[in-house]
């Protein structure tokens, strides 16, 4: 009898530990998808089109909320499109902002849909690299500068990141740069980002995985930071690029928060 007792309380021991283990395995799952939900019913974007400086044709989603009210530029990772931003889109209209995500040049498909942009230029005969994308970029600011008559709030995600910070540190009409994942992606093509971190006076909001924090850190060295700039490093592990705000994305949350103080301070 005690025996059996011994070997039933080692079994469910034993179901409990695995149940442990089943739930801690789900609730870091990766999300690997958006998923727009109630808001995405109640903020849907507009499909827009203007040319880049080159004359290639870009596709985007327009969130608008308003034309008094402030812009973000939302800009995908390597291999993505537009749909990045499926839900964190309607987030920031719900927040008060209005939001353009493009399709760049380099990109590709993702979530079941195309990259309009990267299918024009391959129309075209172009292949597109990483560095390709910057007059993209630039010509996006245009258009919501003109389009609101303001200065505009860049985002990137991965190698778009650190467009955003090249490209924002020295552009007249980017008020502020949030940058998920940079890195020196660009080569020789590019300076490194030691040197816009170096000398950069804009508000700007880097943060990555956990694992990528110290790369980004060195990058940025002994540069002091100046007024609402900010390096945030999660608790959690984190994921590359912009996905980390996803909805269901484990560590969503501590992002959301460090993102809503950054973009409350710089609107």
């Amino acid at each position: 009898m005690k025996h059996l007792q011994k070997t039933s309380v080692l079994s469910i021991a034993l179901f409990l530990f695995s149940f442990v283990l089943i739930t801690e395995a789900r609730a870091q799952q990766k999300v690997s998808v958006p998923s727009p939900g109630a808001l995405g019913d109640k903020y849907t974007p507009t499909q827009i089109d203007f040319a880049s400086e080159d004359g290639l044709l870009i596709c985007g989603n327009l969130y608008e909320v308003g034309k008094d009210k402030p812009v973000i530029l939302l800009m995908h990772q390597a291999g993505y499109n537009r749909f990045e931003y499926a839900d964190i889109a309607p987030k920031l209209n719900e927040m008060g902002f209005n939001c353009l995500a493009i399709d760049l040049r380099s990109g590709g498909k993702f979530d079941g849909k195309p990259n309009s942009t990267n299918t024009n230029a391959i129309a075209k005969g172009l292949k597109p690299v990483f560095i390709d994308a910057q007059q993209d970029v630039r010509a996006a600011i245009t258009f919501l500068n003109k389009k609101y008559t303001q200065n505009v709030i860049i985002w990137g995600s991965s190698y778009t990141s650190s467009l955003a910070l090249l490209e924002g540190a020295g552009n007249a009409h980017v008020k502020a740069i949030l940058s998920f994942s940079p890195g020196d992606y660009f080569g020789k093509t590019r300076p490194s980002l030691a040197t816009v971190f170096a000398n950069i006076d804009k508000p700007f909001f880097v943060t990555s995985s956990q694992a990528e924090a110290k790369a980004i850190t060195a990058l940025r060295g002994d540069s002091k930071l100046k007024t609402n700039q900010s390096q945030f490093i999660p608790v959690s592990n984190g994921y590359h690029g912009s996905r980390v705000l996803w909805e269901g994305q484990t560590g969503a949350s501590e992002y959301w928060a460090a993102v809503t103080d950054f973009l409350n301070e710089v609107k």
